[in-house]
């Protein structure tokens, strides 16, 4: 039986996206999403914790992702998680990211409804890459 990788998340962006382009004309979003989980604590108080969690888009939908997200919109996402290692120093850093599959943006603009306002796809083929094209976000 095949494994399942599937994320899925409905949070608020912490910054814009930050949009680059590698050697092989392959554009790339790197952004944060926050979700929270309120509950209560032994104490009886109400608490809070916040996620945050690393996101890559690809392709048209790192140019959607640049064209419409902003940071504190609601975003319903969608992708996989991977693991990238590096060495840092003779160190070996690890860095987990989720490579998003789709969005759909849930913040209306101003004076519109709550409706979804963007759905966008990515067609999950990894662009081709070459050593040129240094720190790559996975």
């Amino acid at each position: 039986m095949a494994g399942i990788n599937k994320v899925i998340l409905v949070g608020r962006l912490g910054k814009d996206p930050e949009v680059k382009t590698i050697n092989s004309g392959a554009k790339y979003a790197r952004f944060t999403i926050a979700t929270s989980e309120n509950f209560k604590g032994k104490d009886g108080e109400k608490k809070e914790v916040t996620e945050w969690h690393n996101i890559v888009c690809w392709r048209k939908l790192a140019d959607i992702a640049e064209q419409y997200l902003t940071k504190g919109k609601l975003v319903y996402l969608e992708g996989r998680l991977t693991t990238r290692t590096w060495e840092d120093n003779g160190a070996k850093k690890y860095m987990t990211e989720i490579v998003a599959d789709t969005f759909n943006m849930l913040s209306p603009k101003s004076g519109e409804s709550a409706e979804p306002v963007v759905e966008a796809k990515d067609d999950n083929k990894l662009p081709e890459i070459t050593e040129e094209d240094g720190d790559l976000p996975f």
